[in-house]
Parts: C-alpha cells; structure tokens; sequence
C-alpha cells in the first residue's frame, strides 16, 4: 500500500488545479484602502504621463525627429507594462480578488516582460541616436531616417515578442504542485520559477538566455555608446560645445538609471534575497514596475525643450476650446 501511495503522488500532485494566488504587500492588510489609493495614484500618473508623450509626439510636426520617435516607442512601452499589470493590482489591493488561473497568470507574465524588453530596446536605441548626433551632427538626419527608426521599433518590438514566447509555453508543461502563492500582486517569471514540482534546468537557462540577449546586450551596448560619446565631447576644443553635448544627455541617463536599477535590484533580490523579509521583495518588484513609467514623462517634460514647448501648445489648444 505504502509502494503504491508512492507511485501514485506524482500523478495526484499533476492534478492540482493550476490556480496561483497573488498577494499585495505583506503586512498592510489593515491599510488596503490608503495602499489602494497610492498604486491607483501612481498607475492613473503613468497611464497619463506616456498617454500624453505619445499623443503629443503624433500631433505635433515639429517633434518627428529620432529623439523624440524613440521617446514615444518608450512612452509606448511603458504604457504596455502599466496596462498590463493594472488588472491584477487593481483586483488585489481594491476587490481583494486574489486567485488567477494560469493562463492569465502566464499570459500577463508574457507582457509584462515583452514590454520590459522593449523598454530596454528602446533605451539601447536612444543612447545610438545621443551617439549619431554627437558625432556626425550633420550627418544625424540622414542616418537615422524615418524608415530606419521604424525599422529598430520593429526589431526590437520582434525580439522581444520571438525571445519571450518560449518561456510562458515551458512553463505551461510544468506540475505546480507546491502552495502556489506568488510575491507579489502579478506574475513574474522569476517568481513563478520556484513553484513547479519538476525539473526546472531548461526553463532556467531559457530565461538567463533571454536576460543576457536583452538586458544584457543593451546595457553593454549602452555603456559602449557613452564611452564613444565622452570620447567625442573630451575632442571638442569649446567647453560651452562640451556642456551642451552632455546637456543633451542628461534625460536618456536619468531614463537608463530609473530603469536598471529597480530591475537589477529585483533580480539580486528573487536571485539572493530567499530569506530576506518578503516586503524588500514586494517593494522592490512593485518600484521595478512603476517607477520607470511614472518618472519618465516627468524627466522628458521637464529636461526636453521641445516637449514642454509641445505641452504647453497642447493644452493651450485644449483650454480655449
């Protein structure tokens, strides 16, 4: 009997329905309404803020330039990873509606990751398009021409779509057969990685495949950008020439910090972090995914002439209406 409860488990285990549980911030249960208000703030801000870049980017003839396309395809970007865990928080921290069948848990984990990869595309292709304008000003309009930054939003949209479409399909073969509660108030591939009661090898290395071909090729490519545009600047005989060629910068930076440091420290966090308190990894993954749309618009307006300029146009059109 004992042999035959053995070999039976496995198949018994196999047969737990694949619903996981989501869960908010550990803790501040008592303080649903006040934590509710803040990530409705903080989402209606992000929705908002790339909202408007991309509307004023499609309205406005003056602002077709590279900059200021590759800002819309980043305002884009970030509208899709704040639509795609909108859902989910929103049942979490206002309905308190906590389960999620694992097709829309995979699903949303497809999306949000597809968008985070674009996000990180897209921000490789700024730090070019810093690069081709400091080093070749002249040349700068007929490098990157419409058709040729049409043609990297397609690449990058593709990567990401083509990279990410393995990971959801392994992990949908898999036996969950542990508690299956999630960390936080959405899915996550690294989070979902630690519940399956099966060898987890493939879908491992196929994630880490991934990282190193998005996050972390575009860093490197980044990083190369910069050295080749501090290189640039450090040759220019005027300082008031280097100041506003590093001026110029000073947005796409502030962009590449806001958005590496929450992912790296998220990654550290599911990678290192097993022990520590489950708010750390709660904050962490909540900052990773709300800081970088909500303070991106704010950046782009307030360091980029063009798009306050475009601002004010727009809502002076609006208000004398």
């Amino acid at each position: 009997m004992e042999n035959a409860h053995l070999h039976g488990a496995p198949e018994n285990r196999s047969r737990v329905p694949p619903v996981f549980i989501l869960t908010g911030i550990p803790g501040l249960e008592a303080r649903s309404i006040w934590v509710a208000a803040l990530f409705c703030s903080l989402y209606l801000l992000a929705i908002l803020g790339n909202s408007l870049i991309l509307l004023v980017v499609v309205k406005d003839q003056t602002l077709r330039k590279p900059m200021h396309l590759f800002l819309s395809m980043l305002a884009g970007s970030e509208l899709g990873i704040s639509l795609s865990s909108l859902p989910t928080v929103l049942n979490v921290f206002l309905l308190d509606v906590r389960e999620i069948g694992i097709d829309a848990c995979l699903a949303q984990m497809f999306f949000i990751h597809s968008f985070s990869i674009m996000d990180s595309g897209v921000l490789w292709a700024m730090a070019f398009d810093r690069f081709v304008a400091i080093y070749n000003p002249l040349q700068y309009a007929t490098i990157l021409t419409n058709s040729r930054i049409v043609m990297i939003g397609l690449g990058v949209a593709t990567r990401s779509i083509v990279l990410m479409i393995p990971l959801p399909a392994l992990l949908r073969g898999l036996p969950f057969c542990r508690p299956n509660v999630l960390a936080h108030p959405y899915c996550l591939h690294s989070n979902l990685l630690r519940l399956p009661c099966a060898d987890i090898t493939v879908n491992s290395r196929c994630g880490l495949f991934v990282v190193l071909s998005t996050f972390g090729l575009d860093s490197l490519c980044i990083v190369l950008s910069y050295i080749m545009i501090l290189k640039t600047v450090l040759g220019m005989a005027s300082k008031e020439g280097r100041l506003k060629a590093l001026n110029t910068c000073v947005s796409h930076i502030c962009a590449v910090v806001v958005y590496y440091v929450p992912m790296i420290g998220v990654s550290m966090a599911h990678r290192f972090g097993k022990h520590a308190s489950p708010h750390l990894h709660s904050l962490m993954a909540n900052v990773y995914l709300l800081v970088p749309p909500v303070l991106n618009p704010i950046i782009y307006s307030i360091k980029t002439k063009e798009i306050r300029k475009a601002l004010r146009k727009f809502f002076s059109q609006k208000s004398s209406l």
